[in-house]
């Protein structure tokens, strides 16, 4: 195991980590928030439905409200879901929002790669696992 899967196994470990059957079971509740944290070049094969689009990069300043580049929405009382490609990411998101004030936040265990191998519904275009999920750099 390389020391950061060690780091996002440690961190898994402490998190809630949701199926694609139980987030699929929370999309409904109007104050839920969805964050999709991957990059816009992933997003551009389709998103899970409702899903607010924040790069891992700009998590951290989009949810605190002390910067400039606060997004509305991002409330600490607020059940916050993150997810990414394969949920390593999205796990890491987890922690720091944790670390920012916020209470009620899991994570899609597995990412959008789980959510299509259900096939779950998506936005935008059809996704195809060989195109949207199997980026090498992207976890």
């Amino acid at each position: 195991m390389t020391p950061v899967e060690f780091v996002v196994a440690s961190v898994r470990a402490r998190i809630d980590n949701l199926t694609p059957v139980q987030l699929a079971a929370e999309l409904g509740d109007p104050f839920l928030l969805l964050v999709d944290v991957r990059e816009p070049d992933e997003t551009q094969y389709g998103t899970i439905p409702g899903a607010v689009l924040v790069p891992r990069a700009m998590l951290e300043f989009h949810a605190d409200h002390g910067t400039p580049h606060h997004v509305e929405g991002f409330e600490r009382g607020r059940r916050v879901i993150v997810y990414c490609s394969a949920g390593s990411r999205s796990a890491l998101a987890v922690r720091s929002l944790q670390e920012l004030g916020y209470r009620d936040v899991a994570h899609l265990d597995g990412g959008i790669n789980a959510w299509i191998a259900e096939g779950r519904p998506m936005t935008g275009p059809t996704p195809s696992p060989t195109l949207c999920c199997s980026h090498r750099h992207h976890t």
